[in-house]
């Protein structure tokens, strides 16, 4: 397949037209010799705005891009050239299946497990593309150690598994060093990618943690690029998550994803809690899909573990080696009365392996019965990171192993066999068919897939029910004991969950799963049996692209531009019709109109939500009178704030109009009588509301109560984020409930739940105020509404709806405009409170030199 590819990047600097060649071209090295990589370019200007229209292809491809290649490679033997082959075992090959090669193209992005001489570098990048589709990244050993060994193994893996550097010997240190190589060695991974990919129309697909900053950098480059993001190991809660000093850049670039996937819900719900603490962003969820707000983005969250290859795991079972290594096991433990547990972990402090030992030590010094019955094979796969915490575990479990097997051990017989040297699959599988019951007693992991392994590897086949002596027509068993801590354990509801730091506990699940009756066994292995084979990592693969062109399928009428430096960097994302309000548009169209209708809110408009000071400042005030001044205009401040407080606030404003406590009261100047927009409201209501809302207001922590006289807010600014919004959630449902035969409506805002009588919205200030300029014979050909909260929305809905109507002239200047750059029903945009001031200032000026007078500033 041909691929358009953005080859040379000096091109987009100089804006000529970018040349694209075939994929078989021969790849440049990236890097051959250390060094460290700026974080990014500092200028946003550089990147990339994808052009919306898309070249036709055969079919899609997906560019799945992972710390290592599913490629095995091997010296010649004369040393002259290199021979490659697949990784079968890699899950990165096995996700193909699902994506299906007639209707996917897949390239591999990654490095290589071999260290590659520079002079070789250009020929196994050719070798590599052409036969497997892989492009290898090249990183210099110095590098590559202080990426992988520091950062991502010293600290992110750690603290992941929600291991704190309390002490040098305890995970590492926070290294800026560190933490420059991981965000270099991204930049590289970029590099690369950006050699190869279509932007238009190719799917990006991240891997696990080595790659967070990832996706700031491609995102940079092409703002519309298709970008999914999975991790595989936990993700911590956000009281460890927070003691990370670059925790705010790794959420921004995972931000900068379109899909973010987890395999449980903890994990998501982590991620999300730690944006919310952070970053102040909420989440929703619509129709079954979680997503987050991120400037006109909706990044998406998909929570799906991630399953085992059914098809290789079949073929394996059918091997003639397997059916041998299982007769060989049958001999060594069934024959001799002898009942297999299995454990199958990599040798490192957070698998549990002690654990798990002292929980069989435990069985046997209280369950006499099982001693010279009972064998634990332990099988320890050799450790993936390496330091003192590895060593210190081999020796614990060495220690722990003979201590148990001296104690309890008879001649020809061990309660622990430990076997240490690496097995092949097919080996492993053998013990899987043969054991009794699987042990996983982690302390913390990501997706353990050992279990799924062990339930498919029971059900057997014809061939190996023989081997074992099985009935073909019987039904198969298994039995599981897994720990709560691990990704796989809610989808296997029929396993016995365990504490894994409870001995005793793990020592009882033991004895239930050798004593457990036959038929119960059985009934758990079918429905284990069952969700595994048809949640395999086909299906995974298949629901995570299907959810990610499902999120991508409206980037191409969206207008993107970055903004922000360094790891800061994203993308601002916008319907093509949502524009920034120009000064020179609007105070033009200011100049040479008659008749002019300015509707503005106050808090979060003309005053910061973050000021502590929420009153108006003497600029404000001589803007707003300045406005007012003007003949040609009808100012309004529309606030949710009470009468009383509007009233004593803007006292020095004599010709503004004010509607307070959402528009139920208002008037049209100081002088002028309070008038209401709907009947006197009965607030009788508020016996019964304002005691729940107490109720919540001691319950939570920095809430409050604002008693208005038609209405009752309840605030939680100040309480914590998540149990804030978790009880506002439980108040708006209760309140809804105790209300539910009172003429109110109860709604929820930023950081408030507030009852208020029913009709009463900021809409019928807008109306009340475009039909009371029409009653004066004049029709407005100049329309200003500000507003920056779901409440000001009501009141674009109605000045967008008039524009059709009688109320405004035919060729009337319309400016609804929004305070932020985020979905709304506004025209316009300004950025701030900052820019919001600045415009009102420049049309106060504009009405000064109409209508001299002093304005103080």
């Amino acid at each position: 397949m041909v691929s358009r590819s953005y080859s040379n990047l000096l091109e987009l600097a100089s804006g000529d037209a970018p040349s694209f060649g075939r994929m078989s071209r021969r790849l440049p090295r990236v890097m051959t010799v250390a060094g460290i990589i700026s974080d990014l370019d500092d200028d946003p200007a550089d990147s990339v705005c994808s052009d919306s229209s898309s070249s036709s292809a055969p079919k899609d491809r997906i560019i799945i891009v992972a710390n290592q290649l599913p490629i095995r490679a091997h010296k010649k033997p004369d040393n002259k050239g290199w021979t490659f082959s697949w990784d079968e075992d890699s899950l990165l090959l096995q996700l193909k299946d699902g994506l299906g090669e007639d209707e996917v193209e897949v390239l591999y992005v990654g490095c290589l497990k071999e260290d590659i001489h520079p002079n070789e570098q250009d020929d196994v990048s050719q070798i590599l593309l052409e036969t497997f589709k892989c492009v290898p990244t090249f990183i210099a050993p110095d590098l590559f150690s202080r990426f992988y060994h520091g950062f991502c193994k010293q600290q992110l893996w750690p603290l992941f598994h929600y291991m704190l550097p309390l002490s040098p010997d305890l995970g590492g240190r926070f290294d800026r060093s560190l933490f420059q190589a991981y965000v270099s060695v991204n930049k590289i991974f970029a590099d690369r990618i950006l050699e190869v990919i279509n932007p238009e129309d190719d799917f990006v697909w991240v891997h696990d943690y080595h790659l967070m900053v990832l996706p700031t950098f491609l995102r940079k480059r092409f703002n519309r690029v298709k970008l999914g993001f999975f991790l595989h190991s936990p993700f911590p809660s956000s009281e460890i998550y927070k003691t990370l000093p670059v925790r705010e850049e790794l959420l921004r670039a995972l931000l900068n994803s379109d899909l973010i996937g987890f395999h449980t819900f903890d994990y998501a719900r982590h991620f999300l809690s730690c944006c919310s603490r952070m970053l102040g962003l909420s989440y929703e969820s619509k129709r079954g899909y979680i997503g987050l707000e991120y400037y006109g983005r909706t990044v998406s969250i998909k929570i799906l573990p991630v399953g085992v290859h059914m098809g290789q795991l079949q073929s394996v079972l059918s091997l003639p080696e397997t059916e041998a290594k299982v007769v060989e096991l049958i001999k060594q433990f069934t024959e001799r009365g002898r009942t297999m547990l299995l454990g199958v972990d990599d040798m490192d402090i957070f698998k549990g392996i002690t654990l798990k030992l002292l929980a069989l030590e435990q069985l046997l010094l209280q369950h006499l019965e099982w001693r010279g019955k009972v064998v634990l094979v332990q099988i320890a796969n050799p450790a993936r990171g390496r330091g003192k915490d590895v060593q210190e575990v081999q020796a614990e479990t060495y220690s722990t192993v003979k201590r148990i097997n001296e104690t309890f051990g008879q001649p020809g017989y061990e309660p622990v066999i430990l076997i240490s040297e690496p097995l092949k699959f097919f080996e492993r599988v053998a013990y899987y068919v043969v054991a009794e019951c699987c042990l996983v007693t982690a302390v913390r992991d990501g997706m353990n897939l050992i279990p799924y392994e062990y339930i498919v590897s029971r059900q057997g086949n014809d061939r190996l029910n023989n081997a074992v002596g099985l009935d073909p027509l019987s039904s198969k068993k298994s039995m599981l004991v897994v720990s709560e801590f691990i990704g796989c354990s809610p989808s296997l509801s029929g396993a016995i969950r365990v504490n894994p730091w409870n001995i005793d506990a793990v020592s009882d699940a033991m004895d239930c799963a050798l004593e457990m009756a036959e038929p119960e066994k059985q009934l758990r292995h079918e429905k284990h049996y069952k969700y595994v084979s048809t949640h395999d990592v086909g299906y995974w693969a298949h629901s995570f692209l299907q959810d990610l062109q499902r999120t991508c399928k409206d980037h191409i009428r969206r207008r993107c531009w970055g903004i922000g430096f360094g790891l800061g960097f994203r993308v601002v994302a916008l319907d093509p019709n949502f524009r920034k309000l120009s000064m020179e548009h609007i105070v033009s169209a200011y100049k040479r109109t008659k008749t002019r209708a300015i509707l503005l809110d106050y808090d979060g408009t003309l005053m910061p939500q973050a000021s502590i000071d929420k009153s108006p400042s003497s600029r404000t005030i001589d803007i707003l009178n300045s406005l007012c001044r003007d003949k040609k205009n009808v100012v309004f401040l529309v606030s949710a704030r009470s009468r009383q407080t509007l009233s004593e606030w803007f006292s020095p404003c004599e010709n503004l109009g004010i509607a307070a406590e959402h528009g139920y009261f208002f008037r049209l100047r100081r002088d002028a009588e309070w008038e209401t927009c709907v009947p006197v409201a009965d607030c009788s209501w508020k016996q019964i509301a304002e005691p729940v809302m107490k109720l919540y207001t001691e319950t939570t922590d920095g809430s409050t109560i604002e008693d208005k006289e038609t209405g009752l807010v309840w605030c939680y600014e100040d309480a914590d984020p998540d149990f804030g919004s978790c009880q506002a959630k439980e108040l708006l449902d209760h309140l809804e409930s105790v209300l539910a035969n009172e003429p109110v409506s109860v709604k929820s805002g930023q950081n408030i739940v507030e009852v208020k009588p029913q009709g009463v919205s900021k809409g019928l200030v807008a109306e009340r105020l475009l039909s009371t300029v029409q009653d004066k014979g004049m029709v407005p050909d100049f329309v200003l509404c500000i507003g920056d909260d779901r409440s000001d929305e009501d009141m674009f809905e109605v000045i967008t709806r008039n524009m059709a109507g009688s109320s405004l002239s035919l060729t009337a200047e319309v400016f609804a405009c929004t305070v932020g750059r985020k979905p709304s029903k506004a025209k316009y945009y300004l950025d701030d409170t900052v820019e919001i001031v600045r415009l009102m200032q420049g049309l106060a000026s504009v009405s000064e030199q109409a209508f001299p007078v002093s304005l103080q500033l």
